[in-house]
């Protein structure tokens, strides 16, 4: 396996469906456009956010091929591995591979809340089952399953796990992780409102939510807390706060979506058992996102055009 150099924004990418639930490839591939136009550096489908659960199997495939031959060879794409079993994990790792994916990002298997001995033989199957390298996804506060910068170290004798994507939403857990596993792995964030605090600790990607919406302006701050302009990625961050924490609730697929919509960059039609936002609710995430829509053109000239023309979207 070559060596893998993974870092900067990989998006979360939501999967497009059409008003009747069904998958629309066309418009998944549209944002795929997009978002690459933007600049991101990798791409992960079938994540939380693409809503991998709610798919069949059949489906999942049917993405990640549409999702290939969107990115074109352009960035690296990830999959998402979100099985309920080993088996079918291993599986789907295999047809990843098969179809052409670059990597996976490899989730516990759901809705059995494993104990380190069963994770951790659960990940040595799936990178048995393919070629491919993996990014270890830790979040044990959605899917119940803890995997400690020990258990880490414990999976550090496989090649094939390269990179974790921490959303403990604890950002010490990045120092632990290096303390305990030195720099055995990519350190990414996955949480989109503590993706300063991460960068400062060590991280160098982010598995991003709200770029789905606002991907001038995620990559903006990428660039500012990369390179170490402090100042200016705070006030970006102070601004862009609201959204991200967005990112940090249990209907985030629907809030992403959402605003993805009013941003115009795609629709906020969910899979069942998801429901589109109603009431209140609604109003309180509108009024966050349009808020943000209209104070963006106060953001300081060079946070309104990160990118040279000839990397941005027209139109």
């Amino acid at each position: 396996m070559t060596k893998t150099t993974w870092k900067g924004v990989f998006p979360a990418v939501t999967t497009q469906l059409k008003a009747d639930q069904s998958l629309d490839l066309a418009a998944t591939g549209r944002h795929i456009e997009m978002l690459t136009k933007a600049g991101v550096h990798g791409l992960i489908m079938l994540g939380t956010v693409g809503e991998n659960t709610a798919l069949t199997a059949e489906e999942k495939r049917l993405v990640l091929e549409s999702a290939v031959a969107a990115a074109r060879g352009r960035v690296p794409v990830l999959a998402g591995v979100a099985e309920t079993s080993t088996a079918l994990a291993c599986r789907y790792a295999s047809d990843a591979e098969r179809i052409g994916l670059d990597g996976l990002m490899v989730l516990p298997a759901m809705v059995y809340p494993a104990d380190a001995r069963e994770a951790t033989t659960h990940y040595r199957a799936v990178a048995g089952a393919s070629g491919l390298p993996i990014m270890i996804y830790n979040n044990p506060i959605s899917y119940k399953v803890d995997l400690t910068p020990e258990v880490l170290a414990s999976l550090t004798d496989v090649p094939k796990f390269v990179a974790v994507k921490e959303s403990s939403d604890n950002p010490r857990r990045l120092t632990d992780i290096v303390n305990v596993c030195g720099d055995r792995y990519i350190l990414f964030s996955g949480v989109d409102d503590l993706v300063l605090e991460s960068v400062l600790l060590g991280a160098v990607g982010w598995v991003a939510g709200l770029v789905n919406a606002f991907p001038h302006e995620t990559m903006r701050l990428w660039q500012l807390a990369s390179a170490g302009e402090w100042e200016k990625a705070r006030s970006l961050y102070r601004w862009f706060i609201p959204l991200l924490h967005l990112d940090t609730h249990a209907k985030l697929v629907q809030y992403i979506k959402f605003a993805q919509a009013l941003a115009g960059l795609g629709t906020e039609t969910v899979r069942a058992p998801r429901l589109a936002l109603a009431g209140e609710e609604r109003q309180r995430v509108e009024a966050i996102v349009r808020r943000a829509l209209e104070t963006r053109g106060a953001l300081a000239a060079e946070d309104l055009v990160p990118f040279p023309t000839k990397h941005r979207q027209g139109g």
